[in-house]
């Protein structure tokens, strides 16, 4: 009966126009991260527009937990809206480990691999957009959020045998010059391969939301 009666009563449409927002800002972090793998002084000013990106995403979320605050009727769970905004903050928040990896061990010069991998991320995050701009209606649009969260998913074992390959690579130059190599490129391989889990976590949170509101 009271299911019935949620289902009828006027949800509040603020969270989506954020979702989207924030989705905008992944898209644009994984962008700003690919550019910044182009080396040279690319890695120092991307790196600025990352850590901005990162603050804008922040500010978003907590838009999103105070709309759980003080919102009466949500347009699904609240716990799956926290959850989602979370994944979708760390994913930002990955990027930007990721970004200050590459300052901290001061590479300015990458790997095709790694720069494969990015591309993967770019990718992800581009189709964690599209999936969120259509969580607005889930009944009409289970069926291709399904299939983009699998895109998601092959995306991440993509990168997962990118990465295998990259290290392989790696370890075969260190073993004939400095060992050094190694420890920063395998750093920044591992922060890399955990930038494209956080997008493939929120296709999972997704995917959870349309198995249990369809």
């Amino acid at each position: 009966m009271l299911h019935w009666f949620y289902k009828l009563m006027p949800r509040q449409g603020t969270f989506f126009p954020l979702f989207e927002r924030h989705a905008a800002v992944i898209v644009t972090a994984a962008r700003e991260l690919r550019e910044m793998l182009k080396g040279g002084e690319q890695v120092g000013l991307r790196f600025k527009d990352i850590l901005a990106l990162e603050h804008e995403a922040d500010a978003i979320a907590r838009d999103v937990l105070l709309g759980l605050r003080t919102t009466f009727i949500t347009p699904f769970d609240r716990t799956d809206i926290q959850s989602l905004i979370t994944e979708m903050d760390d994913s930002v928040d990955q990027i930007k480990q990721t970004a200050k990896a590459i300052m901290l061990f001061e590479v300015r010069s990458f790997e095709p691999d790694m720069v494969a991998m990015a591309d993967k991320i770019v990718e992800g995050a581009e189709l964690v957009q599209r999936a969120v701009a259509m969580l607005g209606d889930l009944s009409a649009n289970a069926s291709e959020l399904n299939e983009i969260c699998l895109q998601i998913t092959r995306i991440e074992g993509e990168a997962d045998d990118i990465h295998e390959t990259g290290l392989g690579r790696l370890y075969q130059k260190a073993k004939a010059g400095d060992a050094m190599e190694f420890i920063r490129g395998n750093e920044i391989y591992n922060h890399l391969e955990k930038a494209v889990d956080r997008l493939d976590d929120v296709a999972d949170e997704i995917q959870g939301i349309v198995i249990e509101h369809v």
